[in-house]
């Protein structure tokens, strides 16, 4: 029961997010600049989760500036490609039908199935792109999920500050 209105609250805060000026420091102070280029680039619905995941994280008493990093780019490749119904689309379709998902995605960017391509690679493209924005490539190792184990930690905050924003 508490999934269905994770996500309920989840649709709600993408419609409702804003990103205020004031929480550009620690953006600035945990990427490069570079990456602060990148983040910008985000639509606000998703640097608003990176900020939230990112701040669960401090709250938790992690300050570790390459997983911060990773909770501020783990959705960079999403882009503004990646519409709000492929979004709605892709949770029903995963918990679903997860093989349609599958045949709906294509990786070509003119089709209007690329979304649901995004949908599901996100996360090593958002990796790639955060390490080619200049973060450090540990950064890319946690927004894969592909951390050594004396990362496992780190990792797994990450992932509940996630979860729970």
């Amino acid at each position: 029961m508490h999934r269905p209105v994770h996500r309920v609250g989840q649709f709600v805060g993408h419609l409702t997010a804003r990103v205020h000026p004031s929480e550009a420091e620690l953006v600035r102070r945990v990427l490069p600049p570079a990456a602060v280029e990148l983040f910008d680039a985000m639509p606000v619905a998703d640097r608003r989760h990176g900020l939230d995941v990112a701040q669960r994280l401090l709250a938790a008493g992690f300050d570790d500036g390459d997983v911060l990093a990773a909770a501020l780019l783990h959705d960079a490749a999403k882009g503004h490609a990646m519409r709000l119904w492929h979004r709605v689309g892709g949770v029903l379709l995963e918990a679903a039908a997860p093989r349609l998902l599958e045949r709906l995605a294509s990786p070509n960017p003119r089709s209007w199935r690329h979304g649901f391509h995004l949908y599901l690679h996100h996360g090593p493209m958002s990796a790639d792109a955060a390490v080619a924005a200049g973060c450090a490539p540990r950064v890319g190792a946690f927004i894969r999920g592909a951390t050594d184990a004396a990362d496992a930690t780190l990792a797994a905050a990450l992932r509940a500050a996630d979860d729970a924003s």
